[in-house]
Formats: structure tokens, sequence, C-alpha cells
């Protein structure tokens, strides 16, 4: 998958590939960290065979996409992630749209779900509600959830700094390993994305996403109202499907009632055997079929 279009969009100019009918329900699909869009190299034709209109944006610190102006804040927090989706919407003149992703990317689509539901037609979330509660971060888990967020508590160091800009490859390389033990990707596949990450702010972001969910640095101003409305863990109302992977290695699968109190509207939870972090690119089948069937459930 080849991002054969830019845009200015907000405060970015984003690299995206764009597939299926001009004239097709929109889909947005989202990647997370990390990852990038040929997590959606398989789940995007799928889509546009069945009349989409498919658009997968890089996110911020990733690929093609670019701060427009050197002296913007390279933030990672998770209201920079849902007001890039609605700018790019806003930017391709896209009113309404089916939102799908999983880690970043479903945060994002989450975002926008819940904050501006009159855009969003549907969500594929992978996660569930994959809004940060911020105000609860420094709440200790289990020894076993401590241990899998491993790699937050790294990069909120200097020497995990370090180790994401010497040898990014080495380290994401080992996320996906561990976080998708039973996806036997190749060296092929992982170079397919690697470029992705050599992303001149990629550093930047990360390391500001890692610290500001759990508050240890400010947020960019520009977002600081979104963040406010975040921090009420609003709902989300619109017709939502939602996944977990049993074989996930960052979140162990939930049951539908440990999230049902966030989501107002319609909405069926799946549990996915044999799937890790990366569903999108694992099960692509799976993934696209959960779209369409948003799509497909519009009035």
């Amino acid at each position: 998958m080849h991002a054969n279009k830019t845009i200015h969009a907000g405060v970015l100019s984003i690299g995206y590939a764009e597939t299926g009918s001009v004239d097709g329900a929109p889909v947005f699909l989202m990647h997370g960290f990390p990852y990038d869009i040929q997590t959606y190299a398989e789940v995007a034709p799928i889509l546009a065979d069945a009349g989409c209109r498919v658009i997968v944006p890089y996110m911020r610190g990733f690929g093609s996409t670019r701060f427009l102006d050197d002296n913007m804040p390279r933030s990672g927090e998770q209201a920079a992630f849902g007001a890039d989706l609605l700018a790019l919407m806003d930017a391709l003149n896209i009113q309404q749209a089916t939102l799908a992703g999983y880690d970043w990317g479903g945060r994002a689509a989450c975002v926008v779900a819940a904050l501006w539901p009159e855009r969003c037609t549907g969500l594929v979330s992978l996660h569930s509600y994959n809004i940060q509660n911020i105000a609860d971060s420094l709440i200790p888990a289990s020894p076993e959830k401590e241990q899998r967020l491993w790699y937050q508590f790294y990069l909120h160091s200097e020497r995990g700094r370090a180790g994401l800009e010497q040898d990014r490859q080495a380290f994401i390389r080992h996320l996906w390993k561990e976080w998708s033990p039973t996806w036997n990707f190749n060296d092929v596949t992982f170079a397919q994305s690697a470029a992705s990450f050599d992303n001149p702010d990629f550093v930047e972001v990360v390391i500001h996403s890692y610290k500001h969910r759990y508050g240890l640095v400010e947020g960019d101003p520009a977002y600081a109202t979104i963040e406010q409305r975040l921090a009420a863990q609003p709902v989300i109302s619109v017709p939502s499907i939602t996944f977990d992977g049993t074989d996930d290695g960052v979140r162990s699968p939930s049951s539908p009632a440990a999230h049902s109190h966030r989501f107002s509207g319609p909405r069926s939870h799946r549990v996915v055997p044999g799937v890790g972090h990366n569903m999108p690119q694992e099960v692509p089948d799976v993934f696209a079929q959960a779209v369409l069937e948003l799509v497909h459930s519009k009035p």
C-alpha cells in the first residue's frame, strides 16, 4: 500500500492512501503504534471492492505526514490524534464516515466518535473504549499487567529515548513479536513498514505520547479544551463493533460488560481467538467484514 496523496489538514500535511469509489461510503482506517498504513494493505481492497471510499492516513510522526510549522509542539496526546482525524475529514470535505482503528488510531476514532458523533456513522475499535483516563493513570494495575507496559516506562526515561533514537527498528520489531506472538510476519512484511518510522518527528511524538498519558508532561495548549472534554470520559453513542484478541501481548481481553457503561448506542463486542495486537493485518477479513457490517447497517 502506498500513500499516493497528501493534503494540508489542521497543523499537518497528511500523507494518505485512498482507494475505491469517490462516491462510495467513506471509511477511515487508522493505524496504531508502532505500525503504519501497511496494516490495512489487505483490508482496504476488500472495502473498496464492496463500494467504499477508503482513506488510510499516516498518523502524526509516521511516514509522509509532516508538521506544517517547525515550531509546532510534537504532541502525541490523544486530543491531538482526534483533532488530526477531524481536520482530515474537514480537508477532504467528508461530513460523515465510518471510523475504524486500533491502538493510537483506534483512540483517534474513539475521540471523534465520542466528541463529534454527528461526524461518525459507525465505529470499529480494538480494545473497546480507547480513550485514556489520565486522572487515574498513576493507579497501579496488577504486576502481570504492569509487566506488559514495560516499554511505556522505558520511554519515560532518557535511556529509553536514546534507545528509540538509536535503534528504533530493533525496538519496534521486538514489540511486534511480543504483542502478536502468533503472527508469523517475515522480513519483507516488516521492511514494508520500517521506513515509516524514520519520520523526523517520530521520536518526539512517541516520547510525548507515552509521557502525557501518565501526566508526566504538559499537553499542547491548542488541545486543552479537547483534553478537558475527554477527561469527563464521554460516552460513545454511535453504532459500534469492538474487538479483543485472545493473544494480545499488551492488553488481555475484557468482558463486554467492562466497557458497556461507555457506550450508549448499539454495540457488539467480539473476542477473536489467536489474534494479537495488530488485528487488521493479522485477520484482515474479520476486520473488513466488521467495517462493512456497519456500513451496510446505515439507514
